[in-house]
């Protein structure tokens, strides 16, 4: 089965990881493509394109100004599953996976990316800033990311032939994926809370449930994703009354 997960805006600056045979994104050129166009920009226009403060503009500008292909290991081009903090990794805490979980990742995990389109936990990748959903022209035929990735994200998954795809993703970068060509079932887990007689959804709870359900897939070498069913951790149950074929709802 192949995982899907979304990245997070905030990365780390020269991390430790341990030594791994790193690869490199199968969207290079895209990437380029769309840094190229993103140098145009002054801090000014990131600011507004991304909606971040001036600091956080200023630190992209510099980083789109001084990109380059990442393709070899430097103190700022680092595997991906390294990079990315937030509360989905740090329910994963993939520092402290050994490696046979870590290859686990890099065989199973992808990661959706509004730069790099499909990122192996291994791929190099420097820091940045530029999320899915962002309303950026990358020409004037396609208007946003989505169709600039649509395609290219769907075939790549369809072409590693897998018959399940689990799909812990936010829905903003899952809705790059064109479901209605995608060949594999779709499994999308749902992390829930009951509060006051009803199960509901509480975003941050959610998305460490993401990165721990990542984990127990990892730590347990998880193939047939009938096996994620018994995930228990922070004393999540896996609810058939409330579940569908396809969306799991795990609850506590």
């Amino acid at each position: 089965m192949k995982i899907l997960l979304s990245p997070a805006k905030s990365i780390q600056q020269n991390p430790e990881f341990p030594a791994v045979n790193f690869s490199t994104a199968d969207f290079l050129g895209e990437s380029e493509k769309l840094v190229k166009k993103l140098k145009k920009y002054s801090a000014k226009k990131l600011s507004a394109l991304f909606h971040v403060s001036a600091d956080i503009a200023e630190l992209n500008f510099s980083r789109f100004q001084n990109w380059e292909s990442p393709t070899e290991l430097t103190n700022q081009a680092i595997p991906s599953i390294y990079s990315f903090t937030g509360e989905v990794y740090r329910g994963l805490d993939v520092k402290t996976l050994d490696s046979s979980r870590v290859d686990y990742l890099n065989d199973n995990l992808r990661i959706l990316s509004g730069l790099y389109g499909l990122l192996k936990p291994f791929d190099l990748m420097y820091p940045y800033r530029l999320e899915m959903g962002t309303k950026f022209e990358v020409t004037p035929k396609i208007s946003n990311l989505y169709q600039f990735w649509e395609d290219k994200i769907t075939n790549k998954l369809n072409s590693e032939e897998k018959e399940i795809i689990v799909n812990l993703a936010s829905i903003e970068y899952f809705k790059a994926v064109n479901t209605k060509k995608i060949k594999a079932k779709i499994i999308t887990p749902i992390f829930k809370e009951l509060r006051n007689g009803e199960y509901k959804i509480v975003m941050t709870f959610a998305k460490h449930a993401r990165g721990e359900m990542l984990r127990f897939c990892a730590e347990n070498n998880i193939q047939n994703p009938e096996e994620m069913k018994n995930f228990t951790k922070s004393n999540y149950t896996y609810m058939e009354n409330l579940s569908s074929d396809t969306e799991w709802v795990f609850a506590r």
